[in-house]
């Protein structure tokens, strides 16, 4: 089947949109055998300051735990407001590039 690395990077919030619907129903209709949701850079900011955007993308948490980068989110001061809605926080550049040598096809938003 095949596995992919969706990471979320935009701040136009109907680009990153698109892409955690996508996970969503990969997922849910297990078109993949596997999905990562990553968020990184400006995406971070919007997804600790936004509620109304909280509530539209709150469907990924019925599937995967997302985890955003802890670089950005530091630099942006919201490291301590994602951790409380959910999201895992982790320095991702390693792991990217990790998936990417598993064979994880990225898709960027």
């Amino acid at each position: 089947m095949g596995k992919v690395l969706i990471l979320i990077s935009t701040e136009e919030k109907q680009k990153a949109l698109t892409g955690i619907m996508y996970a969503a129903n990969a997922i849910k209709n297990g078109w993949l055998d596997d999905v990562k949701v990553y968020f990184m850079g400006p995406i971070e900011k919007v997804l600790a300051e936004d509620e109304e955007f909280q509530k539209m993308i709150s469907q990924i948490f019925e599937y995967i735990t997302p985890v955003a980068c802890k670089r950005v989110s530091d630099n942006h001061g919201v490291t301590e407001h994602l951790e409380k809605l959910g999201y895992k926080m982790e320095y991702i550049g390693k792991m990217i590039s990790d998936d990417i040598k598993k064979g994880y096809t990225p898709m960027v938003f």
